[in-house]
C-alpha cells in the first residue's frame, strides 16, 4: 500500500503507474481517495479545533461559576455541550472516511521498479539467463505422472474419491523424494545463514489483507467457516505476519527466515493439460524464504533470494532460467519480481518452480512492520521467494534425472536424505 501523502502529491505519478499495469479501470480511484482524504483531514481540523475550543471554554466556565456568575457559566456549558455533539459525529465521519480511504488505497497498485519490463501479461515476461545446459534425451520421456506410476508412486484415483480433484497420494520412493527434497531445502537455506522456522498454518483476516490483494485473496484463500482464519496458500503470509504491529531494532535488521509449511489453494479458473497431474493443485508442501530489512538493503536481497533458488536447482542437476515479471503480471503491492523456470525435456520448454518478489514497504504499511533506527522509526522492506515447492519440483526433477532404463538418478547433494541411494528403480 502506497502512502496517502505520496497519491496526494504525485497523482499523476500513481496514475501512469495504474497505466503501466493496464488497470485502467483503477484511475478513478486516484482522484475520489485524493477528495475523501482532503474531506478527512478537513474533518480532522474541525475536531482539533473543536478540542481546543472545549478546553477553552471549560476553564471559562469553571472561572464564571467561581464568581458566582451561573447563567453566563451554564450558557457557555450549552455552547460547549453544542460542540460536543459535533465532535461525536465528527469522530464517526473521520471512522467512515478512514475505512474509505484504506480500503481505495489497499486496491491501487505499489510503484513498479524503473527497470521493470512493462507488458499486459505473463506471455511477455522476459528472460534474463539460463544456467545449465537443457537437455532433450534420446529417449521419450512420458509425462509426470506415468513416471511416478512406474514407481508405484502417486494415486490419483483414490484421492479424487477421498477429497476430490486437485489432490493425490504420493507413495514410496516417490514420497520419499519429495520429502528429501523439502528436508534438503531446508538444510540448503539453513547453510546461508537463514533462520528455520515452522509457522501457523492459519491465520487471520487482518494479516490476509496485509499480505496480498483483495482480488489474489479471492482467488486463493480458504476460509474457515465460521472463524477469523483462513487456511495459508504459502508460508509467506504467516512469516509476513510474524512482524504485525511490531518494532525492531535497526541493529537485529536483516530477519532473514526460512519456513516450511503445507499450502492450500483454491486456483480459481480454467487448466491446461500441462496442468494435469501435480503441476496445479489444492493442496501441496513448500519451503519458503522471507527476509525483512532496511530499505537501502532490499535491492541486495531480492538478487540474493532467487539466486539462491538458482543455486538449488542447479546442485540437483536442473537446468533453470529467470524471467524478469512484466509489469502486467506483478502482483499489486510487487515493486519487482523475478520468476524461476525450470527444464522440461518432454515439453522441450521451461515452466515456473518459483518466483521472488521485493514488496519494499506495501507489506510493512498495511502491517505496521517498522524499524527504530537512529533518528526514529520507519517502515521496513519486505521479500519473499520459494526456494521449492515439491510437486512441480518432483515434474523437474523427474524429467531431468530419468534414464532410458526407466530408473532416476539421486544426484549426490540428496543421497543422504534418500538413503544412501544413487538412484530408484521403478516398480513396474
Amino acid at each position: 500500500m502506497l502512502d496517502i501523502k505520496f497519491v496526494r502529491e504525485n497523482p499523476e505519478i500513481v496514475k501512469e503507474n495504474i497505466k503501466k499495469k493496464f488497470q485502467d479501470k483503477k484511475l478513478p480511484l486516484v482522484d475520489e481517495v485524493i477528495a475523501l482524504d482532503t474531506e478527512r483531514r478537513a474533518a480532522m481540523t474541525r475536531a482539533d479545533e473543536l478540542r481546543a475550543n472545549r478546553n477553552k471554554l471549560s476553564k471559562q466556565i469553571g472561572a464564571l461559576m467561581s464568581q458566582g456568575k451561573k447563567e453566563e457559566g451554564m450558557a457557555i456549558r450549552e455552547q460547549v455541550n453544542a460542540q460536543a455533539k459535533e465532535l461525536e459525529a465528527l469522530a464517526a465521519k473521520e471512522k467512515e472516511l478512514n475505512e474509505k480511504v484504506t480500503q481505495i488505497m489497499m486496491s491501487i497498485p505499489n510503484i513498479i521498479d524503473d527497470s521493470v519490463p512493462i507488458g499486459k501479461d505473463d506471455s511477455e515476461n522476459v528472460e534474463v539467463q539460463k544456467y545449465g545446459e537443457p537437455v532433450v534425451p534420446d529417449f521419450e520421456v512420458p509425462y509426470h505422472t506415468d513416471i511416478m506410476e512406474r514407481f508405484d508412486g502417486i494415486d490419483l484415483e483414490a484421492a479424487g474419491r477421498v477429497a476430490g480433484n486437485g489432490f493425490y497420494y504420493l507413495m514410496g520412493d516417490i514420497a520419499r523424494l519429495h520429502s528429501a527434497v523439502i528436508s534438503y531445502a531446508r538444510d540448503f537455506m539453513i547453510d546461508r545463514g537463514f533462520t528455520y522456522v515452522v509457522p501457523p498454518f492459519m491465520i487471520r483476516s487482518n494479516v490476509v489483507t496485509g499480505v496480498m490483494s483483495f482480488e489474489e485473496m479471492d482467488a486463493m484463500m480458504y476460509k474457515i467457516e465460521g472463524e477469523d482464519l483462513y487456511l495459508i496458500g504459502t508460508s509467506e503470509h504467516s512469516m509476513i505476519g510474524k512482524f504485525i504491529d511490531t518494532i525492531t531494532p535497526e541493529s537485529e535488521l536483516p530477519k532473514t527466515l526460512t519456513s516450511y509449511s503445507p499450502c492450500f489453494r483454491k486456483e480459481k479458473g480454467a487448466h491446461g493439460i500441462e496442468e494435469r497431474g501435480v503441476y496445479r493443485i489444492h493442496q501441496f508442501e513448500k519451503q519458503e524464504m522471507v527476509v525483512v530489512c532496511k530499505p537501502e538493503e532490499s535491492k541486495m536481497w531480492f538478487d540474493k533470494l532467487w539466486q539462491n533458488t538458482v543455486d538449488l536447482f542447479r546442485s540437483l542437476d536442473i537446468p533453470v532460467r529467470t524471467l524478469e515479471c512484466c509489469s502486467g503480471d506483478l502482483a499489486d503491492l510487487k515493486v519487482k519480481s523475478v520468476d524461476v523456470e525450470a527444464w522440461s525435456p518432454r515439453q522441450k520448454k521451461y515452466f515456473e518452480v518459483g518466483s521472488c518478489s521485493n514488496l519494499t514497504d506495501a507489506q510493512a504499511r498495511r502491517l505496521k512492520i517498522r524499524v527504530k533506527g537512529e533518528d526514529g522509526n520507519y517502515l521496513a522492506h519486505t521479500l519473499n521467494n520459494t526456494v521449492v515447492a515439491p510437486p512441480r519440483m518432483l515434474i523437474a526433477f523427474l524429467e531431468n534425472n530419468l534414464q532410458a532404463d526407466g530408473s532416476v538418478l539421486i544426484p549426490e547433494a540428496l543421497r543422504m536424505y534418500m538413503g544412501g541411494k544413487d538412484k530408484i528403480v521403478p516398480t513396474k
